[in-house]
């Protein structure tokens, strides 16, 4: 029997495979994005209209010796007066316990049990009402991480949040980034007599459904209010609720300022308050209702003035919810060490609530603001609560139109030196109102701020 021939495919063995000749491509017609669509739009969309000018100023940071003509910004929320007493406090827990085993571990999505049971028992000594329930808790890696979340859970793409605005410029990239929602901006009137409170209405609320018919999903409700400092009242916190839940819309409350309140009583800002509105907390209303369609957002960031921990907080009573956080919630999760670290502060109760409970610190700074503004007749909203002043130069607009809004925020900034927020994204209806946050730079920092705010102003009388 012939033994067969093995045909190689080797290139020793076959002289074409040696010199092989190269398919035919045609390049030009083929060529993918480097990018996906998504990735291409938010490539050219800046988080935020002002972190060019942030960053620049951070270059060039103002310093009493070393560089007195240099810039302060006061335009990125943060509380960094009470820093080195929070730091010292984290540093003595640290070098007196030993960290338990899980935080080198997996664990439970929605944050460790013993961190939610931990952070229950402070927001419910601190913000009143019932005991809250751990199991209604969940956390993530910070604020955005959890506005990002209960979107995507409760949204489908195209549905729209409805917020009262001017509000947190940061709503769109949270809201339509990855969930695709769409957005509705409310203009709401201050009541006559009561500074520092909204005034939503029940028509408000018909009105815009009327307009977003079964496509309106969740209204948001912040309060304290970011850019106004301003609060909504329980009964109309009651009243949002009730509508919503009649037509199973969602409603969220972001309390993210909760514990960022301003003294009405300090002799330089009492006269701001002879009608006084105190913010209450929605928590009870929340854990009274036992709805599947109230929810609850807020940070450490704020009142502890600790944004760079990324430590977000949601509370729902809406059991399939937070099942569905805890199945999806995984590229969002808190870091163990931090959810430790914050577990040991927070059981300190004899530190930790006499520490948020004073806030001497923002209302001084705010006074600082507050006095400037008043000697040269700049208007502006008292605020109840956040870490905001949000005053009216509109007299000081060349013409009616965005540039011209945008021209004084530049021409503030490259005079003095004083970053504002851009007043892009905040959807005030009218121009000429901006945010300046007073608790970012120290106070001594902050009255050259207002030396160099009131020379602005003051050359254009």
């Amino acid at each position: 029997m012939a033994t067969p021939t093995i045909q190689s495919n080797s290139p020793a063995s076959n002289p074409q495979l040696r010199n092989p000749q190269p398919a035919t491509r045609n390049f030009a017609t083929r060529n993918p994005p480097m990018l996906s669509n998504q990735g291409n739009l938010i490539a050219n969309k800046p988080l935020r209209a002002d972190f060019e000018l942030f960053f620049q100023a951070l270059e060039n940071l103002y310093h009493p010796e070393e560089n007195p003509d240099g810039d302060i910004p006061l335009c990125i929320a943060e509380n960094l007066l009470r820093w080195e007493e929070l730091r010292d406090k984290m540093q003595s827990i640290v070098a007196t316990n030993t960290a338990p085993e899980w935080v080198a571990s997996y664990t439970d999505v929605k944050g460790a049990p013993d961190f939610r049971t931990a952070l229950a028992s402070f927001l419910s000594r601190n913000l009143g009402g019932d005991a809250l329930d751990p199991d209604s808790v969940a956390v993530a890696a910070g604020a955005a991480a959890v506005i990002e979340n209960t979107a995507l859970l409760l949204a489908n793409p195209g549905d729209v949040a409805v917020i009262p605005a001017p509000t947190y410029g940061g709503y769109t990239p949270d809201l339509v980034n990855k969930a695709q929602m769409d957005l509705h901006f409310l203009h709401l009137s201050e009541p006559e007599g009561h500074p520092g409170t909204y005034n939503i209405t029940a028509a408000d609320l018909d009105k815009a459904h009327a307009e977003l018919g079964d496509k309106f999903r969740m209204l948001i409700l912040t309060q304290p209010n970011n850019p106004s400092g301003q609060v909504f009242t329980e009964d109309q916190i009651y009243q949002c609720i009730t509508w919503c839940e009649e037509r199973k819309i969602h409603c969220v409350v972001n309390e993210i300022y909760a514990m960022s309140l301003l003294n009405q009583d300090h002799p330089d800002l009492a006269s701001d308050y002879e009608e006084r509105q105190w913010f209450v907390s929605c928590l009870p209303q929340l854990q009274a209702r036992n709805s599947d369609y109230f929810h609850w957002w807020w940070s450490f960031s704020k009142d502890f003035g600790i944004s760079g921990l990324r430590m977000g907080v949601f509370y729902s009573r809406n059991k399939l919810l937070i099942q569905a956080w805890a199945n999806y919630g995984a590229p969002s999760m808190s870091s163990n060490y931090t959810q430790w670290l914050l577990m040991e502060l927070l059981n300190d109760k004899e530190w930790v609530d006499p520490f948020i409970r004073n806030n001497s610190a923002i209302t001084d700074s705010y006074a600082t603001v507050i006095r400037t503004l008043r000697k040269h007749n700049v208007p502006y909203l008292p605020a109840v609560g956040s870490l905001f002043v949000w005053f009216d130069l509109s007299a000081y607009l060349t013409a009616d139109t965005d540039e011209a809004e945008e021209a004084i925020w530049r021409n503030i900034f490259d005079e003095t030196g004083l970053l504002l927020t851009t007043p892009v994204g905040m959807h005030h209806p009218i121009r000429g109102w901006f945010r300046m946050v007073y608790s970012g730079v120290p106070k001594v920092t902050l009255e050259v701020a207002m030396v160099r705010l009131a020379q602005w102003l003051g050359s254009r009388k």
